[in-house]
Order: C-alpha cells, then structure tokens, then sequence
C-alpha cells in the first residue's frame, strides 16, 4: 500500500514537472520580437489553398485568378491602425491586377461592419479559422500576405502603417528569382516598425 502511495505521488510529480517545461519552452518560443519576425510564410513558400464564401455568399479562392491576391489577417481590431487603413485603400485602388481579401480567425458580428465603416467595403470579408490561420503561421494581427496566381508567398509581414503595405506590395511585384525570401535586414525593419 505505501509503496503504490509513493508511486502515484512520484508519477504527479513528474507529470506537474513535464506540464510546466511544456509551459516554459512554449512562452519563450513564442515571445519577444525574434518569434514575431517567424510568424507568416516566407516569400517562395507554398501558400495554403482555399475557398471560402464571404457574407454576400461570393466564393473567394486562394491562390487567386488575378496575378496577385493580398490577404490580411485582422478583424475589427483594425480601427486600431487608421494608417493601414490608409494603406490598404491606396493599395488596393492602384492596380486592377490586385485581388484584396480580409480573412478573420473566427466568426464575428461587428468585424465587417466596422471594416465597412472604415471605408474597406470593397475588400471581401471571410471568415477562416484557427487552423488557416496556423496553416499560414500567423499569430499576431494585422498581418499581410501577398499571394501570386501560383499559389507562391511573394511577400509577408505584421504590419501597422501604410509605409508597409507599400513596401510589400513593391517587394511582392519583384520575380521570385530576384529577390530571396523576406528575411534578414528587411523583414526585420518591417517588423520592428510595426511592433
């Protein structure tokens, strides 16, 4: 009897111990500014396919028949960045060959009409969820991926101003062949500006 006492304290005390190393590895893999810089797809990766209906009930797809598709991961949180806002209106106005996507984590009630409210009614709003999310590698939001008609990442990042959207839309226009993947001095200046 004592000894299958002893057992059973050992084998908790060895399971508290496993749970909180678990706890420890994941918050510190997962906090400070060099995780943020991993988050997203880097430029030359496989973007995840899907479809998707937005409110209207109109079918958005990725990767996108038009030559390149700009997926932003927010929801209401986004009356927060009145220069993204910015950003993406001027973004999305300049090219024809642009295809723009709001895609949400998970359901809301008051994403899209505020997103309206902030002039974005032209962009579909969809809703994906926590796995696309992951799929995507993004945990932190407003985050932008620029996707081609291949279905290849030509550009990512966090973002909060206008100044980057612009910037990724420049570096998403680039052949993949000419420019490696957003990593190094680029993504980092992209990432500490937004953070």
């Amino acid at each position: 009897m004592i000894a299958a006492s002893s057992f059973v304290v050992v084998a908790a005390g060895f399971c508290v111990m496993a749970v909180l190393a678990v706890f420890g590895i994941t918050h510190v893999a997962m906090s400070g500014s060099a995780a943020v810089e991993r988050d997203g797809l880097h430029r030359g990766l496989p973007a995840p396919t899907w479809s998707l209906a937005d409110s209207s009930g109109r079918v958005v797809r990725s990767p996108p028949v038009k030559p390149l598709q700009l997926v932003v991961f927010t929801d209401h949180s986004l009356k927060s960045f009145p220069s993204l806002v910015d950003g993406l209106k001027q973004v999305t106005s300049e090219s024809a060959e642009l295809e723009a996507v709001i895609l949400l984590r998970s359901p809301s009630q008051i994403a899209e009409p505020v997103l309206r409210a902030l002039g974005l009614a032209d962009i579909p709003v969809v809703t994906g969820s926590p796995s696309l999310y992951g799929r995507y590698n993004v945990r932190v939001t407003p985050f932008v991926i620029f996707v081609d008609s291949a279905g290849m990442v030509r550009a990512s990042s966090l973002v909060n101003y206008d100044w980057q959207i612009m910037k990724l839309r420049q570096l998403a226009g680039l052949p993949l062949a000419t420019v490696g993947p957003a990593t190094g001095r680029f993504r980092r200046l992209i990432s500490a500006a937004g953070a």
